[in-house]
């Protein structure tokens, strides 16, 4: 097993540093220094799905083929276009959406990366194996949401970014919509999983 940087996720990569280098530009010009920061940020998030990558190799645990691609796209939506183009502002909708996406896609990852670490035992039925990995994957994902709302917060703070907007609401309605959309794919994945079995 081997996760590969994919030439599309390298692609993607490459195009949001180029917009994002044009953003940095024209940010120190127009002394829009909020923006230059979060530019800064958001070029070292990107960062973020390669080295997991590596690590994931090192440690021989399987990553979903679309994860460098999704992970690059998610952090973009999240913090150029929802911080520095303001989409949280303009569209009431766009936390709640990227909310519900790492909800689900974070179930996907678990599951995958689970396989290597722990393999069905002869002793273990497929039912009971199937089970204690969707249930790994949606525990998984919620303790994920819940750092990053522990990130949303610090860059608030730090950074003066608006990413949690309505305080306590804004963080726990966050949490639901991880939850369902979590429970959600968890569902599906156990009769998908269960039927294959």
């Amino acid at each position: 097993m081997h996760n590969r940087k994919s030439k599309q996720s390298i692609g993607i990569a490459i195009s949001f540093v180029t917009i994002l280098i044009v953003t940095g530009f024209l940010g120190i010009v127009t002394r829009q220094w909020k923006n230059v920061f979060v530019t800064l940020l958001v070029m070292v998030c990107l960062s973020l799905p390669f080295i997991i990558t590596y690590i994931a190799n090192r440690k021989h645990l399987e990553l979903p083929s679309s994860f460098q691609s999704i992970t690059l796209v998610f952090i973009f939506l999240t913090l150029y276009l929802g911080e520095i183009r303001d989409y949280y502002h303009v569209f009431w909708w766009w936390d709640l959406l990227l909310h519900a996406i790492f909800g689900s896609y974070m179930v996907i990852i678990a599951l995958h990366s689970i396989k290597g670490i722990i393999r069905a035992e002869q002793a273990t039925t497929k039912h009971r194996f199937t089970l204690f990995t969707i249930l790994f994957g949606f525990s998984f994902t919620i303790a994920l949401g819940t750092l990053w709302e522990i990130f949303e917060f610090a860059a608030d703070y730090l950074v003066i970014t608006s990413m949690v907007k309505g305080g306590l609401n804004d963080t726990a309605t966050d949490l639901l919509i991880k939850i369902i959309t979590a429970f959600i794919t968890s569902i599906i994945c156990y009769y998908r999983n269960s039927k294959e079995s």
